[in-house]
C-alpha cells in the first residue's frame, strides 16, 4: 500500500466510523445536545461536508466536488449551530449521503496525489491552519475524527451502547 492508498483509505474507513455511529440515532435523536451550547450531530455531520467540501475546492479540480456537497458550508456554519429546528437541517439519510459522496470525492483526489504535490502551498487564507496540500489530505480526516469523538459522548447522553 502506497501513503496515498493509505490516506484514502482512512478516508473511507472514517466514513464508516462515523455511519456506525450514527446508525441507531433517530432524526430527534440528531438534534440531541450534550450541554447547552454543544452542537449537535445534524449540524455537526452538515458542518464536516461544508468544511471539507471548501477545502477539497480550493486545491483540487473544480469539478471534483459533489454539486449537492456546496450549498453546506454556508448553511452548517458557526451562525447556524444553535439551531435545533428539525426543518432547517438535512435528514441523517442525506446527511450521510453528501458526506459519503463528498469524501469519496477526496479518497479519489488523495489518491492521484505525488510526493511533491504534498510541499505544494494551498492558498494564502487556508495558510494557517492547512499550510500545503499534504496538510489538507491529513486535516480532513483528524477534523471527522474530532467530530465522532463529540458524537460519542451525544450517544452517552442518549444511553446509547459504547462502540469504542
Amino acid at each position: 500500500m502506497t501513503p496515498f492508498e493509505l490516506m484514502s483509505d482512512v478516508l473511507v474507513r472514517n466514513g464508516e466510523i462515523l455511519k456506525m455511529t450514527l446508525a441507531d440515532f433517530s432524526e430527534q435523536e440528531m438534534l440531541a445536545r450534550p450541554v447547552p451550547g454543544a452542537n449537535h450531530a445534524a449540524w455537526q455531520v452538515g458542518h464536516l461536508i461544508g468544511s471539507a467540501a471548501y477545502m477539497l475546492r480550493e486545491v483540487a479540480p473544480p469539478d471534483i466536488v459533489p454539486d449537492a456537497a456546496g450549498r453546506f458550508r454556508e448553511k452548517y456554519d458557526g451562525k447556524t449551530a444553535g439551531i435545533d429546528d428539525a426543518s432547517f437541517f438535512a435528514n441523517k439519510s442525506d446527511l450521510l449521503e453528501v458526506f459519503a459522496q463528498v469524501h469519496d470525492a477526496i479518497s479519489t483526489w488523495v489518491k492521484t496525489l505525488t510526493p511533491d504535490d504534498l510541499n505544494r502551498p494551498t492558498p494564502a487564507r487556508m495558510g494557517d491552519y492547512a499550510p500545503t496540500l499534504g496538510h489538507v489530505a491529513l486535516m480532513i480526516p483528524g477534523h471527522v475524527m474530532m467530530h465522532i469523538g463529540q458524537l460519542q459522548v451525544i450517544r452517552r447522553k442518549l444511553g446509547k451502547p459504547l462502540l469504542f
